[in-house]
């Protein structure tokens, strides 16, 4: 219960920060017109004493105010929601927005490597879209709070033993919570095969991959994989909706039987001469108020303790990102490199891998002022040690030190703030092409020429004339009029946002070039080597790119070979050559491939 009780809290918290005027103009419609129905049934007693009586303008007036409370109690909640409507609206727009901040907060990437997460993030999809539901449901059940409350005292006036019908009333709301579990359950079980049928949707619904599948003749086998996850996730639901059900069936069955025996009861009292013709009609309209509370609160506990299960999976996620841990205390951050970048006894396994080491055991010094390359096959963790060395993870074991000190002890985000980074799996911002390369630098995005002279770097200026509107055209299919670019063309706009930040302390580029042909690689890296040298002159900064092009290696200084986990070879591209080694059996396979 406490749970639930958090979430409405949280309700109320996260509508106050929208617009306190609207959530109390909300709760307090909603109050009057619950308060009204259970006037009403008072008022249908005077009625029906003052017609018993012959009294027509008594009678006349208490029809008249029987009719007013009618009135107030069905329309005054259509009222309440056209203020808590746009209410709930603002309010899941600020709950994504918690949610994304929470994702996003921390420095690293290993929630996204976490199961537990990835089900946590499933269903917050599902749930947070049902926030209008809660707060209907939370406003209602305080409404129903103030009508219980009235039909209590008019209950006891009655017969003091119709004070067990409202006591009555806790079997069912107990069986809806424990449905609602039995519910809530049934969806975090499938949340990993509900994810699975998602992706296989989004996949057959993505124009990148439908050309793929039709090529493939995947359509049928993809929709026969969907049904079937789907079919399997159903009948999982289904049976814990069933179980569900049942629970609040067996509550609710308990209240019918009270509810039948208070009406006996007052009717007893009414042909003993104990009480009025009037007290029957008030006993059975609040009886049947009861029975109508009742089941609204058990139906809108159900929307409230969703609600609340989200807000304790929001809760669980943010503690796992670490979004809100203090950060500890940074050393100072060097404003240039001198000594450079070393990796110590460096071991890493994903999150959830059942801890098979991607890398173990990496010793390895970047000097400051370095281009250095790594190769190796796929799979060898070249992409790995680039995350690491980026502060996007931290390592099992075994340490990370810039210029001598931790990387833990400056700080994973500030050293992210003093590097840039171009991912092959890189992100195709639809934007205007302005602001696609200039997020890579949001500080200087705005800063006259500074977008431009990345564009420059990136060898992407070329795009950006044919562009209608040039760095102004929108990027991407979302677009009604929006500029539709190849692969090789998208590469490039992230090159350059990548080439947005002036003197970084690290620039990588990992597989920068796979959507390119070897000779505009070529063109690239020479443009980057000079981009490089400026980086090491100003900073002492590292420059380090990842390929599978043995051609562009090279023209840096270091070349690492990375295979199996480990850092098998390392100098320059004539040392390598000498040892005859493993680069330069893979030197002379890519270069007879070329001839």
């Amino acid at each position: 219960m406490s749970v639930t009780l958090r979430g409405c809290l949280r309700i109320m918290q996260v509508c106050w920060r929208q617009d306190p005027r609207r959530t109390l103009a909300a709760l307090l419609l909603v109050l009057l017109g619950a308060a009204s129905l259970p006037l009403m049934a008072l008022a249908m007693r005077w009625l029906t004493e003052e017609v018993i009586a012959g009294e027509v303008a008594t009678a006349a007036a208490a029809g008249g105010l029987t009719a007013l409370l009618l009135i107030t109690g069905l329309t005054l909640g259509h009222f309440a929601h056209l203020f808590y409507f746009e209410l709930a609206e603002l309010s899941v727009l600020d709950l994504d927005a918690e949610a994304m901040a929470i994702v996003n907060g921390g420095p690293g990437l290993e929630h996204y490597d976490r199961s537990e997460d990835a089900d946590r993030l499933t269903v917050l999809r599902q749930e947070i879209p049902r926030f209008n539901n809660a707060l209907q449901a939370l406003l209602n059940l305080a409404g129903l709070a103030v009508a219980a409350t009235l039909t209590v005292v008019l209950l006891a006036a009655v017969n003091p033993l119709l004070l067990l019908l409202p006591l009555l009333a806790f079997p069912p709301l107990f069986a809806g919570r424990l449905a609602e579990r039995t519910a809530d359950r049934s969806k975090t079980d499938t949340a990993e095969q509900s994810r699975y049928a998602l992706n296989i949707f989004r996949l057959t619904a993505d124009p990148e991959s439908s050309k793929e599948l039709r090529m493939s003749r995947l359509g049928d086998r993809m929709d026969g994989l969907h049904a079937q996850n789907w079919e399997a996730v159903s009948k999982r639901l289904w049976n814990g909706h069933w179980k569900a059900n049942a629970v609040r069936a067996l509550g609710q069955l308990v209240f019918a039987a009270g509810y039948v025996g208070a009406i006996l009861l007052v009717v007893h009292g009414a042909v003993t001469g104990e009480a009025g013709v009037g007290d029957v009609v008030l006993s059975v309209v609040l009886a049947a108020q009861i029975n109508t509370q009742v089941s609204t609160a058990v139906a809108l506990s159900q929307d409230l303790q969703r609600m609340a299960g989200a807000f304790r999976r929001l809760g669980e996620l943010r503690a796992s990102t670490g979004a809100d841990a203090a950060a500890p205390a940074a050393a100072a951050f060097p404003e240039r490199l001198e000594h450079g970048i070393d990796l110590e006894g460096v071991g890493f396994a994903y999150p959830g891998a059942g801890g098979r080491r991607v890398l173990d055991g990496v010793d390895l010094h970047l000097p400051a002022g370095a281009t250095v390359a790594v190769v190796g096959e796929n799979g060898a963790g070249k992409s790995t040690l680039v995350k690491l060395l980026c502060g996007l993870y931290e390592p099992t074991e075994g340490r990370v030190l810039v210029d001598g000190t931790p990387l833990a002890s400056l700080g994973r985000t500030e050293w992210q703030r003093r590097s840039s980074a171009v991912y092959q799996d890189y992100v195709r911002f639809e934007f205007p092409m302005r602001t696609a390369v200039g997020v890579g630098d949001l500080e200087r995005m705005d800063a006259p020429g500074a977008v431009a002279e990345a564009v420059e770097r990136a060898g992407a200026a070329g795009i950006a004339e044919r562009l209608d509107r040039g760095l102004d055209t929108d990027l991407g299919k979302q677009y009604a009029d929006g500029a539709v670019l190849s692969g090789g063309q998208w590469q490039k706009v992230a090159l350059a946002r990548g080439f947005m930040p002036q003197h970084p302390l690290l620039l990588v580029l990992d597989e920068p070039t796979s959507a390119l042909d070897p000779l505009a690689e070529r063109e690239l890296f020479e443009r980057y080597a000079g981009r490089a040298s400026e980086v090491a002159r100003r900073r002492g900064g590292i420059t380090l790119f990842v390929t599978h092009r043995f051609s562009t290696v090279r023209i840096a200084d270091l070349i690492l070979v990375v295979s199996e986990g480990a850092v098998a070879e390392a100098g320059s591209h004539r040392e390598l050559l000498e040892a005859d080694g493993r680069y330069a059996r893979l030197h002379r396979l890519q270069s007879e491939k070329y001839r």
